[in-house]
């Protein structure tokens, strides 16, 4: 079995964060691993609070994993303070495994999760470690400071965004209107297109942390890094489909629709 870390904040809602990572790994089939660098007290109506982990405790979570276990994929979503970011890139700079960056910036209900002196730590010492980092629309017009209004506007910001050093780019264009969902992948000069239509479903907490998750749960499996995308966007797609009431707000994906749907024959409503 693969071994899949993230490094991520708390979601105490359970529908994204170190929660949703964990159940995208369980769910493909590998070992998940967790550093907790925040903790949010949220629910399906949006974050009422967060307290960073100290970096002193990132930093023991993380020895304590690489001193024992091997790490065969990182995805790493909030990390919302400038000393954490430094010891994180100072911990990954030894792995030689991919690193899949999710760049968490602003939550769903617009609440901010990272801050600003972080946001440039996030671009300097993160960013060319990464394999691949998965910013959305809202998250790319931070990093490279102009709007994204179009695909053409996309694949501009993530050849603007590519001269900074890292590796490959996927934005995810589903802030853009339109009937189908576009997002894209910025590889080695070469655009590539991932095209859907647009599901009309409410409940969609969750979706950037588990499509970054699984990315790197495929990739930890041997699969390409387009095969590795093209399976994790199918996945989230099919979580989005099952997706489900929670609270009184924004419930989340079904991680483990396969498993209910062939399994559990009891109606539980």
């Amino acid at each position: 079995m693969k071994h899949v870390l993230t490094i991520a904040g708390s979601d105490s809602g359970g529908g994204a964060g170190i929660q949703a990572d964990l159940k995208t790994f369980s769910a493909l089939g590998v070992y998940g691993m967790s550093v907790i660098t925040a903790v949010t007290a949220q629910n399906t109506l949006g974050v009422q609070a967060v307290e960073d982990v100290s970096p002193r405790l990132v930093e023991a979570q993380l020895t304590s994993i690489f001193s024992d276990i091997r790490v065969d994929a990182v995805k790493i979503g909030m990390v919302s303070n400038q000393e954490t970011i430094q010891i994180i890139a100072n911990q990954l700079k030894q792995c030689d495994a991919p690193i899949i960056l999710d760049p968490v910036m602003v939550a769903k209900g617009g609440h901010g999760l990272l801050r600003e002196d972080a946001e440039q730590a996030l671009l300097e010492h993160l960013l060319p470690l990464a394999t691949l980092v998965t910013p959305n629309i809202p998250e790319i017009e931070r990093m490279i400071g102009r709007t994204v209004q179009s695909l053409s506007d996309m694949k501009q910001a993530t050849v603007e965004l590519a001269k900074r050093p890292g590796g490959a780019i996927l934005l995810k264009g589903g802030h853009l209107d339109g009937q189908q969902a576009i997002d894209l992948l910025y590889t080695q000069g070469s655009h590539y297109v991932y095209e859907q239509k647009r599901l009309n479903r409410q409940h969609t907490h969750g979706t950037g942390c588990t499509l970054s998750a699984a990315i790197a749960a495929r990739l930890a499996q041997g699969d390409s890094l387009y095969d590795s995308i093209m399976y994790a966007k199918q996945y989230v797609t099919e979580a989005i489909r099952h997706g489900f009431s929670l609270g009184h707000g924004i419930g989340p994906t079904h991680h483990f629709y396969e498993l209910w749907r062939g399994n559990h024959v009891t109606d539980y409503s």
